[in-house]
């Protein structure tokens, strides 16, 4: 089968925001500044990454994905909700995101508090909701919420600020420690993304191990890129680059080099696509986005 990324990627993206759109233009007007506030983040572009990656494990295991749609679009807003308050003033302190003013400048810090608030909570009533229409077994149900809430909670993203927070202008980050913070701030939601997708698509326990050291790989992969792109990329990375040098904050990139850590994407892309060779699919698109991925900081 002829696969084009550009053109999976775009339509899958294209998707998403077309749902996210109607999600939301049905809110009462009562909530308009609020709905501002959520719609300015939610629909401000952005790769789209998570929700892409949950459709396509769907896809691999039941040969569908517009059954993910809900449960992926809710997956992206609770990364829209962690980026509105990652970029807050007491966090990263980011004025820009995705190039353009990060929501806290456009609407203040309580509005944006408020609108990432609610992105978290609705993106759980979305999931219930969402499998209770298709007819879910509660159980899966219940499986999949278990498997979001964990991976951003207290031992998954919401862990990962906090030690990103720690650390920063510290000297003994090692990568050790750099691995771990990257897991939990970005890798687990990938890996929850990615293992959901499965679920929805009915992936036997087996295959659910191989998307999980699948995941990990990519999410770390993703990340590393990440710092990369930060020391090397444009104004069109979105966000303002050279922000971490500024906070003295330790990345894959400022430990090993930039060598290094391209020769890092590229090892960590071998081995899951590696991990992906044991499902025999014939038509697997997690492998196309994870080399698409790995090619992003070049």
């Amino acid at each position: 089968m002829n696969f084009d990324i550009e053109t999976y990627l775009n339509e899958r993206r294209n998707f998403v925001n077309s749902y996210l759109e109607e999600l939301y233009e049905k809110q009462p007007n009562s909530t308009q500044s609020l709905l501002k506030s959520i719609l300015y983040s939610l629909t401000s572009g952005g790769k789209r990454l998570r929700p892409i990656l949950c459709m396509a494990s769907c896809e691999l295991f039941s040969g569908e994905y517009k059954k993910a749609i809900g449960v992926a679009s809710a997956i992206e807003m609770v990364h829209t909700y962690s980026l509105i308050h990652d970029d807050l003033p007491s966090m990263d302190d980011d004025n820009v995101r995705r190039g353009k003013p990060s929501n806290h400048i456009k609407f203040g810090e309580s509005t944006a508090i408020l609108a990432g608030d609610a992105l978290l909570a609705d993106a759980f009533s979305l999931i219930n909701n969402e499998l209770q229409f298709q007819g879910f077994n509660p159980e899966l149900s219940l499986k999949i919420i278990s498997v979001l809430s964990n991976a951003i909670g207290s031992k998954g993203m919401v862990l990962g600020q906090a030690m990103d927070l720690y650390f920063e202008g510290k000297n003994e980050v090692n990568i050790e420690t750099l691995s771990k913070i990257h897991y939990l701030k970005t890798g687990a939601l990938i890996e929850a993304s990615i293992l959901i997708g499965g679920y929805i698509g009915d992936a036997d326990n087996n295959e659910i191990e191989t998307l999980r050291k699948f995941s990990r790989k990519i999410g770390l992969s993703f990340q590393i890129s990440d710092d990369i792109l930060d020391i090397t990329g444009s104004e069109s990375f979105g966000k303002n680059t050279g922000s971490d040098a500024k906070k003295n904050k330790k990345t894959f990139a400022s430990v090993l080099g930039i060598e290094s850590s391209h020769d890092l994407v590229q090892s960590l892309t071998e081995e899951a696509l590696g991990e992906l060779s044991d499902l025999k699919k014939e038509f697997n698109p997690l492998h196309g986005i994870a080399i698409y991925l790995s090619e992003r900081a070049k």
